[in-house]
């Protein structure tokens, strides 16, 4: 179903009240809700028009939910399954997962509850349907230096820009945060434009100091300091009829700063211990990590040269900023990697595609290169699984108790000893349930398996809510 239709969700339950509740209660969101009051006519209608989102009651007359969602995900994969009911239990909630449900939802719910569970299925399945497509399309990728990845609105937005000024000879600035691909959206710009046969150089300033910046622009003449024993040309010299890419150009002293601005105006450059002049056509484009104007209000930037350089702003968004575009980048890390390193990976799993997406991505592409590329090194198989991207769900984990970094010592001691207990509660809910499961939910059993007395596993238990199922679930 395309994305820019209207959802469609199907309520399966025998009691009338609880169906005309749920659509009263989904008519609050933009979708279209209908019900069937039998497993076998929620079954008809799917086959007639497929739902996105099927919610399904567990216990019902001839043909119970256990069978709508087997049947269900044997037919329509996609569609995104929620089973509700009264008879809540680890055991049932195991086993419905196991078959393939998005969630379990037990009653009595609120209208909130069904609501965000609902909004969570769809994002799933929007998920699904993008994982699909970009697993079966197999377009040529050209260089990584010359591609734009995306299709969110922000990426085409730069992408728009780029298309514009790539053809003129005007001076770019590039905003961005660290590694969000300043440095792709000037090969673009280069790549597309008049000079693209000429020479483009790429200069970081932050790894180097002023004098270093300066001899490696400007180049130097012999005898300029100890050491030059001859002429040197600087880049401006070498990318004659070419471009130049001149990043976090906020780290340069304000000595520099003086000296681009007079190459700006004039194209004329003073090499370091020389005398003569040299006049250059080369084409500059700048970029920052940090905002440029407070630099100027601090004074630690030249208003003049701000001025000079602001001609035509490009903001690269950070990648938590464009959630469509993370799969897609995924997919091109994937294939790059996997013919670098001889392997046959195809695809990510949606398990592994939902934790690409969810989380948040601080260091932007960058970050996503190097995870994908550490998942393909671990990969022995043709398919990512989350077991790839471990790091993925515990860094995600410990974003979430950070609303902002702690100003004092005491904040500090007590956010770590706020992580430190969220990892350890995850950690032994998931060690208490997986016991329970492998030694058919007996206590005394599974504590010996896993050498804690008895009491002390029950109070692992007690601790994280966890419940035995009824006996007759079990059976």
């Amino acid at each position: 179903m395309p994305t820019d239709q209207i959802p469609r969700i199907l309520i399966i339950d025998d009691e009338l009240f609880i169906c005309q509740n749920c659509i009263r209660i989904l008519s609050k969101l933009i979708c279209e809700a209908e019900y069937a009051l039998t497993g076998l006519d929620g079954l008809k209608m799917m086959d007639e028009n497929p739902f996105d989102v099927v919610v399904t009651d567990l216990k019902m007359g001839a043909l119970g939910g256990m069978e709508v969602l087997r049947r269900i995900k044997e037919a329509h994969p996609e569609t995104m399954v929620i089973v509700m009911t009264g008879y809540a239990s680890i055991s049932s909630a195991v086993e419905v997962m196991k078959m393939g449900a998005l969630d379990y939802l037990p009653k009595p719910f609120t209208p909130q509850e069904l609501r965000a569970i609902v909004l969570q299925a769809l994002e799933q399945r929007a998920l699904r349907v993008q994982n699909r497509d970009l697993i079966y399309r197999h377009r040529p990728l050209k260089s990584f230096s010359h591609q734009l990845i995306g299709n969110s609105p922000k990426i085409k937005q730069v992408i728009a820009m780029v298309q514009k000024v790539a053809p003129t000879d005007s001076t770019v600035l590039i905003y961005g945060e660290t590694g969000t691909g300043k440095e792709l959206i000037a090969r673009a710009v280069y790549a597309n434009s008049t000079r693209k046969d000429g020479p483009f150089f790429a200069v970081d300033c932050g790894t180097l100091s002023s004098n270093l910046l300066e001899n490696e622009l400007f180049g130097h003449a012999k005898g300029a300091f100890t050491g030059a024993h001859r002429d040197k040309d600087g880049i401006f010299k070498l990318a004659h009829g070419g471009t130049v890419f001149i990043d976090e150009i906020s780290d340069i002293n304000l000595e520099v700063q003086s000296k681009l601005l007079r190459f700006l105006e004039t194209r004329e450059f003073l090499p370091l211990g020389s005398t003569q002049t040299r006049k250059v056509d080369v084409r500059l484009i700048f970029a920052t990590n940090k905002n440029l104007q407070e630099l100027v209000t601090e004074g630690l930037f030249r208003e003049d040269f701000y001025y000079r350089i602001f001609v035509y702003p490009i903001m690269m968004p950070p990648l938590r900023e464009r959630e469509v575009d993370i799969l897609p980048i995924a997919y091109h890390f994937l294939k790059q990697f996997s013919v670098n390193m001889g392997k046959t990976i195809t695809e990510f799993d949606h398990d592994a595609a939902r934790r690409l997406t969810e989380y948040d991505w601080p260091g932007n592409v960058r970050q996503l290169r190097n995870v994908i590329e550490r998942a393909v090194i671990y990969c022995e198989k043709d398919k990512i699984t989350s077991k790839e991207l471990p790091l993925l769900g515990i860094i995600r984990d410990f974003d979430m108790v950070m609303d902002g970094l702690p100003s004092t010592s005491e904040e500090l001691k007590r956010l770590k000893k706020e992580i430190r207990h969220r990892a350890v509660d995850k950690i032994e809910k998931s060690f208490v349930l997986n016991a329970l499961e492998k030694n058919n939910w007996n206590v005394t059993r599974a504590a010996r398996k896993v050498g804690m007395q008895r009491t002390n596993f029950q109070g692992l238990m007690k601790k994280h809510g966890i419940t035995l199922p009824r006996r007759r679930e079990l059976e």
